[in-house]
């Protein structure tokens, strides 16, 4: 079922070619009619590769399969398809894990190792592997360098806008381009990853490198968004890293100082990407920050926070735009971390509403009701024990989260 795009949706920014990069979607019609559902990455020879993958302990074929792989650091290609999440499928998941590796490598010319896979879409029905088998051909004719949009729309399942974003960064005197696509809209949860996000760049990293920068950005961007605190079965975040770029060669360790650009660059792309997952939350209508200070380490804050972005009645008062700052009191004490209720203080749209165990005395409402009606709400509570902060994002729970969610497999 399609839905209209999200209030919330940015448009898709201009996707350069990346060196060393090429792609291409097809139609497969695994679960789909009538759009693209499966794409196909073909990477130079020699590319590094990184990846971050979702804690849930029933996780998918195709993520055991990347986990297995990872260790070698190489890539040639990515398959990825929508509509079937190739999920609590047993042997028969493992079986179309590897025969597509097998035909992918076969097609490009490298070892199904340096294949990895990724699926999205419902839980516990077998993939039609025949179905998708029979559309690499078609693929791998029409790989290109121009494809990134093609593939952030095929990547979509309850998505309502495709998701892009890239930057370039300076390695020495060489410019370096950074691209990145995502796609999720609910199941999101803060337990990395949260949805599927694949990157690439032209830059040359050694696989060890690349992996600390990633999940160190990760952390800082698709670890700190949630939608429904339900942490996906299948989510993947993989970089890519060609080598095709022409700058000083990075060592296996003591690269900070020459890698300071190309972390800044990613980590704004992986910012980028997580903000619009946020964006295009299921039912959306309204981004909410949520930031916390005070407390009294930064992991207390982080739970502190998350425990506010996750929060129903939290998220239902910001849809119905009633400045309910009790609530946020509330989430607050339930996160099991230090707290006290004399001390914290609660702003909404930057004016303090609450504060001492109780509200502010003669503040005015009505900055305030204006800010809840804006399309971005922020939520700020100091605790007032320590110097620890956190900062999320979550988006409002409407009606139309129960619509989509009730009517996914129909």
């Amino acid at each position: 079922m399609a839905h209209p795009p999200s209030p919330l949706a940015l448009p898709l920014p201009a996707m350069p070619a990346v060196a060393g990069v090429e792609i291409a979607s097809v139609a497969a019609g695994i679960r789909y009619k009538g759009r693209e559902d499966m794409t196909v990455f073909r990477f130079a020879p020699g590319t590094a590769v990184a990846g971050v993958f979702t804690r849930n302990k029933c996780p998918g074929a195709p993520v055991d399969w990347c986990r297995a792989a990872l260790p070698a650091g190489k890539a040639r290609a990515l398959v990825v398809n929508a509509g079937n999440s190739n999920v609590f499928t047993g042997r028969a998941g493992r079986e179309t894990c590897e025969r597509t590796a097998r035909d992918t490598a076969a097609l490009l010319g490298c070892r199904p190792k340096e294949v990895f896979l990724a699926s999205t879409g419902t839980i516990g029905e077998r993939l039609p592997t025949d179905t998708l088998l029979a559309a690499l051909p078609r693929a791998v004719e029409g790989l290109a360098t121009d494809a990134w949009e093609a593939a952030a729309r095929a990547i979509m399942t309850t998505d309502t806008f495709p998701k892009a974003a890239t930057r370039t960064a300076r390695i020495g005197e060489a410019e370096v381009t950074i691209c990145g696509i995502a796609k999720g809209s609910g199941m999101i949860a803060p337990d990395m990853a949260t949805m599927l996000s694949f990157l690439a760049t032209d830059a040359k990293i050694p696989a060890p490198v690349l992996q600390s920068m990633l999940k160190a950005g990760c952390d800082r961007s698709f670890n700190c968004v949630t939608v429904d605190s339900d942490t996906s079965t299948s989510d993947t975040v993989l970089l890519f890293a060609t080598g095709q770029a022409k700058h000083p060669r990075i060592p296996a360790e003591g690269a900070a100082a020459l890698l300071r650009d190309f972390r800044r660059a990613l980590e704004e792309v992986l910012h980028d990407l997580a903000l619009m997952v946020a964006r295009d939350g299921e039912g959306a209508q309204k981004l909410i920050t949520v930031q916390v200070t005070g407390a009294a380490s930064a992991r207390s804050a982080r739970r502190i926070a998350m425990s506010i972005a996750n929060s129903p009645l939290v998220k239902t008062a910001v849809a119905g735009e009633d400045a309910n700052w009790g609530r946020v009191v509330m989430a607050v004490g339930k996160a099991g971390e230090p707290a006290d209720r004399d001390l914290l203080s609660v702003s909404m749209g930057g004016v303090r509403i609450a504060e001492k165990g109780g509200a502010v005395e003669g503040y005015d409402e009505a900055p305030v009701v204006a800010h809840m009606k804006g399309r971005e709400v922020e939520i700020a509570v100091d605790i007032g024990l320590g110097r620890g902060k956190a900062t999320v994002w979550t988006c409002d729970l409407t009606h139309g989260y129960v619509d989509i969610n009730g009517s996914y497999r129909s």
